[in-house]
C-alpha cells in the first residue's frame, strides 16, 4: 500500500464538513494538509486541529470560481507551504428549484463554483503534479451527476461536468503517473445538506463525513499501479 508519511495535500472547501473530515482523516495518515475556503474563522480552527495531529497545516482564502485568485493563492501555499502531491476538489454549493422558478444567477453561480472551480484549481496545481511525475487529483461529484432530479436540474448538471471532466482529465494524465479520481457521495450529513434540509431531520440515516473520508484515505493508499476510476457511496438506509 502506498505510504501517505509526509506528502502535502490540498483540500478545497476544507473548513467543514466532508472537506474538514477528509483534512482529519489525511492527517492522521501523517500527511500535510492546506485547506482553502472563504471563511476564514473555520479555516483557522480545522487548521488548529490538524496541527494538534502533529502535521503541518495551513489555510488560504479564496474563491474557487475566481482564475486570479486561485493562481495567487497557489502561488503563495508553495512557496510558504509546499509543492502538492494531492489535490483534492470538493469545494461545492447548491440550491434546488424548477427550471422556471430558479433564477438564473443562482443557476450560473452553481456551474461556476462547482465545474469551474474544480476547472481552475486543478489547471493551477496540474503542472506542479506533472513535474514530479506523480500525484492523485480526487474530484468530488455526487450520484446527483449520475442521475438527474427534479428541481436539482443546475445541481445535478454541474456534478455531471464533474464525472466528464475527471474522465478526459485521467486519459490525458496517466502518462505522467498522476491518478485521476472522481468520488460520488449520496446524501451526506453536512452543513450543506442540513441547510437544504436533505437529511430528512435524521442526520445519522445518511453517510457521514467521516464514512467518505475513509474512502478517500483507502484510495490514496493504493499501490501506485492501481487506480481507482470511480466510485459511488451510498448509505445501507433506503
Amino acid at each position: 500500500m502506498e505510504n501517505l508519511q509526509g506528502k502535502y495535500a490540498l483540500i478545497t472547501g476544507g473548513g467543514r464538513g466532508l472537506g474538514k473530515a477528509a483534512a482529519l482523516a489525511l492527517a492522521k495518515e501523517g500527511v500535510n494538509v492546506a485547506i482553502t475556503g472563504r471563511n476564514e474563522a473555520l479555516l483557522q480552527d480545522t487548521v488548529a486541529e490538524l496541527k494538534a495531529l502533529g502535521v503541518a497545516a495551513t489555510y488560504a482564502v479564496f474563491d474557487v470560481a475566481n482564475l486570479a485568485e486561485v493562481q495567487d493563492a497557489v502561488a503563495t501555499l508553495n512557496t510558504t507551504f509546499g509543492v502538492f502531491d494531492i489535490v483534492i476538489n470538493n469545494a461545492g454549493i447548491a440550491a434546488f428549484g424548477s427550471v422556471l422558478e430558479m433564477d438564473p444567477d443562482t443557476w450560473t453561480a452553481i456551474i461556476n463554483v462547482n465545474v469551474f472551480g474544480t476547472y481552475y484549481v486543478t489547471k493551477t496545481l496540474l503542472p506542479q503534479l506533472i513535474e514530479k511525475n506523480q500525484g492523485d487529483i480526487i474530484n468530488i461529484s455526487s450520484t446527483a451527476g449520475l442521475n438527474g432530479s427534479a428541481t436539482g436540474s443546475a445541481y445535478s448538471a454541474s456534478k455531471h461536468a464533474v464525472i466528464g471532466f475527471s474522465d478526459s482529465l485521467m486519459r490525458e494524465v496517466r502518462k505522467h503517473n498522476i491518478r485521476v479520481c472522481t468520488l460520488m457521495p449520496s446524501t451526506i450529513a453536512s452543513d450543506m445538506s442540513r441547510d437544504l434540509n436533505l437529511t430528512d431531520g435524521d442526520p445519522e440515516k445518511v453517510l457521514q463525513p467521516e464514512d467518505f473520508a475513509e474512502l478517500i484515505v483507502a484510495n490514496l493508499k493504493l499501490p501506485r499501479r492501481a487506480m481507482l476510476k470511480s466510485a459511488s457511496l451510498w448509505s445501507t438506509n433506503p
